[in-house]
């Protein structure tokens, strides 16, 4: 259940903060993806570096960071898109008190306001505390708010008393996170499927500050992503250079060359749909030049040399019940060439689009697509967005 699932981990001020640690690396064997913030208090208890090389990502403590003038005020937007489900382990208290009346004076609380996913809440705190009129009332109030609460152990606390307040067993918290992702699972053609979706351009370097590459701006497979998403499916994007920042909704890998590409996308063999919307490149430099070629060499001949085709590749290695979708960007002869790349690599579908059509092709919002199987062509118009999901609904249904 947690494999390719994305949850930001959200840890407080309290003793039970260590825990948090091993349990980040609990839902990482299961093969979620982890992002963590942590209010102020909790870093008192244990540092941001610790979760920071755990998850592989930044801590998100403050909206804004005057230390890290960079860092985006808006993450708390993106995590809260990004995230299938938020677990907040510990939950102090105070959080607990703010979460219902809708605080968000940090990145945590911010946060929480702004997801979209469901939230399990572990309160954990002293008994006493945890027994207090305060404290039941908040917490009877999350229940309604439509918080999932996850009461807490009863065992030796903090304080050296014998009480109920100890963060469960890390098992019983992946048992509950499981159950209200199983519920909360959007249910579509695609779910439960491993989708990997290409975007963008390749870039073949000539030197250290010259390349060949093309005007792709990754905007189609994108929107395959995001259609392949809200079918239900669990999407890897894999894209190259792009100047969209607005990523951190999706689990993301990156190349820069086709080499790079297929490389990474050669580890994605067992995916149950492959996509290759990115613009690669037929070719690249026989050889690259370790530094910069001065034009004062005089006359300058590249030489070319073929790339690996990752899609022939895949279809040479198709597995059963695996989907392959190709792109093909031509500028005449757009049917011929597009059957013959559907014939020719063994794949089950081709989007292809002509570049001297207005409205289509690279840069543009919008497009025209020609969907082509093996006895089946269909074409569509409109936004690049609007053809994603026609283009899956075609292939998959709904």
């Amino acid at each position: 259940m947690f494999t390719g699932k994305r949850i930001l981990l959200g840890v407080t001020g309290g003793i039970a903060a260590y825990k948090a640690v091993y349990l980040l690396r609990e839902f990482q064997k299961k093969g979620a993806e982890i992002r963590v913030i942590m209010t102020p208090s909790a870093t008192r208890f244990i540092g941001t570096e610790t979760f920071s090389a755990l998850s592989r990502h930044e801590v998100a403590v403050d909206v804004f960071n005057d230390n890290e003038p960079n860092t985006s005020w808006t993450k708390h937007v993106h995590w809260g898109e990004w995230a299938d489900l938020f677990v907040i382990a510990p939950c102090t208290a105070n959080t607990l008190s703010k979460a219902v009346h809708g605080q968000s004076d940090n990145m945590l609380t911010s946060t929480l306001l702004a997801a979209r996913c469901p939230v399990l809440i572990c309160p954990t705190m002293d008994g006493e505390m945890y027994e207090s009129p305060a404290v039941a009332k908040n917490l009877k109030q999350a229940v309604e708010l439509g918080f999932y609460i996850l009461e807490p152990d009863t065992g030796y606390l903090a304080s050296g008393l014998e009480d109920k307040g100890r963060l469960p067993e890390y098992d019983l918290i992946l048992d509950k996170s499981s159950g209200i992702i199983e519920k909360h699972a959007i249910q579509g053609p695609l779910t439960g499927k491993k989708v990997v979706v290409t975007a963008g351009p390749t870039r073949e370097f000539l030197d250290p500050v010259r390349f060949l590459s093309n005007p792709s701006s990754g905007k189609m497979g994108i929107a395959m992503a995001e259609a392949a998403r809200a079918f239900g499916g669990n999407v890897t994007l894999v894209h190259g250079p792009l100047q969209s920042s607005d990523l951190e909704r999706f689990h993301t890998e990156t190349f820069t060359s086709a080499d790079d590409l297929f490389a990474v996308m050669k580890t994605h063999s067992d995916a149950d749909v492959v996509i290759m919307a990115a613009a690669v490149a037929d070719f690249k430099p026989a050889s690259s030049h370790q530094h910069k070629v001065k034009k004062d060499r005089g006359s300058f001949q590249i030489e070319l040399e073929q790339n690996p085709d990752t899609l022939e590749w895949f279809g040479e290695n198709k597995k059963d019940g695996q989907t392959l979708i190709g792109f093909a960007m031509e500028t005449e002869n757009l049917k011929e060439n597009a059957l013959s790349k559907l014939k020719k690599k063994n794949i089950d579908w081709v989007c292809a689009n002509n570049l001297n059509e207005v409205g289509s092709g690279f840069g543009t919002d919008t497009n025209t697509i020609h969907l082509f199987g093996k006895s089946s062509e269909e074409i569509f118009s409109g936004s690049k967005q609007q053809i994603a999901s026609k283009i899956l609904r075609r292939i998959f249904g709904e």
